[in-house]
């Protein structure tokens, strides 16, 4: 018997709503299969593809340094007039392209220790000068040893050796110098076993971070990349309270399936400390979606804007009785040498900080942190992360 035109038109549609019920059902399975797999691969264990990029990352990952020249030294120390800065920049630095090293494995409670070894690798391409361009900055001997030594016998001592080096408040570095270190000729005058080389990120080369302590995810994939402990302890000692605790990952990698609810928790072993970020907006970096976590203004907010800072405040005087935002006391984490840090050009900082600098335009664009994040694989795209040391 042959089937007319209202016959295939029923079959027609008999077999449509078979095929949007089974697409119905098979969608979920592949979304399902897709979760599976990802799952199974972002496990920091052997032969899974995490893993291998996890041990020795397989894309190139640049550190850039803009650098304020001081144009008016002479003025600074003779009338104490604002210091006037102009900046240049990049100076970039290839690194993290060593592999983790002495990696272990603890299948009992699913973690994986490590560090990670430190080099730079200066990249002239990228940059815009060379590492022997030179820069007026301030001297860090000359501008820490107050600090350092608060004893008036003590400092008309050093004040003696600070003028037979025939050193300044100011001096002219080398980029290479600055960031890397030199031999400081007034340190090295000082009658004591003390460190004479100096530099921002002296000691770095031929160094290592860590010991860090992570989970695997093997059994519970929320946590992978989490560190459990660094150098063998969950806490700094250098904060008080909740602020001293080692949370999040290292900001290489985050657990899978970000949503934009998330508050992505990170450590930095260079401003000592935990710190986050908060979701931003949606991005499509040459075509691949990716959701940008900034950090946020109330992060270095005093305690005043953002009481859960109280903790981060460890020198009323510097921080003028713990008012002042934007910026970051890490003397503790230093050695008790002077440091202090910010977003670039004091970006979110107290205005009355700024005011004592010319030459600053800070701007959100292109002075704030932020990650840039595949949400399904958790993989970092772009990591923008600046600060400026003092």
């Amino acid at each position: 018997m042959g089937c007319d035109r209202n016959c295939g038109l029923i079959t027609g549609a008999v077999i449509g709503a078979v095929l949007a019920v089974l697409g119905g059902i098979l969608m979920p399975v592949g979304d399902m299969l897709i979760e599976k797999t990802i799952k199974k691969e972002v496990a920091l264990e052997e032969g899974t593809t995490a893993y291998k990029n996890w041990v020795q990352t397989g894309t190139d990952v640049y550190r850039q340094f803009w650098i304020f020249d001081v144009q008016n030294p002479d003025e600074v120390v003779m009338n104490s007039t604002n210091i006037r800065v102009k900046q240049k920049g990049p100076y970039t630095y290839r690194v993290r392209y060593l592999p983790k090293d002495n990696i272990t494995h603890d299948p009992m409670s699913n973690t994986v220790s490590f560090v990670q070894p430190n080099a730079a690798i200066f990249e002239p391409s990228l940059s815009v000068g060379t590492e022997d361009d030179n820069f007026t900055v301030l001297n860090l001997a000359v501008a820490a040893a107050p600090h350092l030594y608060p004893n008036a016998f003590v400092q008309v001592l050093l004040n003696s050796l600070i003028k037979k080096s025939k050193s300044s408040m100011f001096q002219t570095r080398t980029v290479k110098e600055l960031l890397w270190g030199y031999k400081d000729p007034f340190l090295s005058l000082v009658p004591y076993p003390i460190v004479t080389t100096i530099g921002v990120f002296y000691p770095y080369n031929n160094t290592a971070d860590g010991v860090y302590k992570v989970y695997n995810g093997k059994d519970d994939i929320s946590k992978v990349g989490i560190i459990d402990t660094y150098k063998g302890k969950k806490t700094l000692g250098f904060w008080s309270d909740y602020c001293d605790l080692v949370n999040g990952t290292d900001a290489a990698t985050f657990p899978p399936f970000v949503e934009k609810t998330r508050v992505l928790k990170f450590f930095s072993s260079d401003i000592c400390r935990s710190i986050y970020a908060v979701f931003g907006e949606e991005l499509n970096l040459k075509g691949i979606s990716v959701y940008r976590f900034v950090l946020p203004p109330k992060a270095f907010a005093s305690p005043l804007q953002n009481p859960d800072n109280y903790c981060f405040c460890t020198d009323r005087e510097i921080s003028n009785n713990c008012t002042f935002f934007g910026v970051l006391d890490i003397s503790k984490c230093k050695e008790g040498r002077p440091v202090i840090i910010s977003l670039p050009h004091f970006l979110h900082a107290t205005p009355e900080i700024r005011e004592t600098v010319e030459g600053l335009a800070p701007n959100e664009e292109e002075h704030s942190t932020y990650l840039d994040v595949e949400p399904v694989s958790k993989y970092i795209i772009n990591l923008i992360f600046s600060n400026i040391a003092f």
